[in-house]
């Protein structure tokens, strides 16, 4: 009798640990709405939120980005504008919003290598990061309009010595994710030209 009683305590724990272990395992793969660890790709729901970002450039000028292995922080990418000869010649060009938003943070940051940076928050979560500007054009609170200029590209940073370039985030729910610019997806290590079509 004993045994027969401890047999079906056996039963109910094993039952009991099962209900209350199923929720979470099944909770587990779908809570997260920012990007996993590996891919950088935010949730389905995020990319129907996504805004249609534009080239953070004036309408018509065609720059060379490069999102490169080791890049930091992973996804972001580096813009740079060259001249007839090759050279780069980007220093001081204008910086627009890639999408409208307002301005969460305008800054030069001391503790990180982005210099003179730029935030901007487009709602659903998403934002973008403008990193070692030249000059800041907007400060926190301003509302910015598409293709509104934000700054002008530089080589600011407290920690590096840097050669002249736009670094650019895209980032949802606090995690810098794969850029999507114009329709153009900006897989992990690639490098490409691209005219920019952010015409205000």
């Amino acid at each position: 009798m004993q045994r027969h009683v401890r047999r079906l305590m056996a039963a109910v724990g094993a039952v009991a640990a099962v209900v209350i272990a199923a929720p979470v395992a099944v909770a587990a793969p779908g809570d997260g709405s920012s990007a996993g660890p590996r891919t950088g790709e935010p949730s389905a729901a995020a990319e129907l939120a996504r805004p249609n970002f534009k080239m953070p450039f004036l309408c018509g000028q065609t720059w060379v980005g490069s999102n490169w292995d080791g890049h930091s922080p992973g996804h972001s990418i580096d813009w740079n504008h060259y001249a007839a000869d090759g050279s780069t010649d980007d220093f001081g060009r204008r910086v627009f919003s890639s999408a409208g938003g307002k301005v969460i943070a305008s800054y030069y940051s001391t503790d990180t290598g982005y210099g003179n940076t730029v935030v901007i928050g487009h709602g659903n979560g998403w934002q973008t990061r403008y990193a070692h500007l030249k000059s800041r054009g907007v400060s926190r609170g301003d509302t910015v309009k598409q293709g509104q200029r934000i700054g002008r590209v530089g080589a600011s940073s407290a920690k590096y010595e840097l050669s002249p370039h736009l670094h650019y985030e895209q980032i949802h729910d606090g995690s810098v994710v794969v850029s999507v610019i114009q329709g153009v997806r900006w897989s992990d290590f690639m490098k490409r030209s691209q005219t920019s079509r952010n015409c205000g």
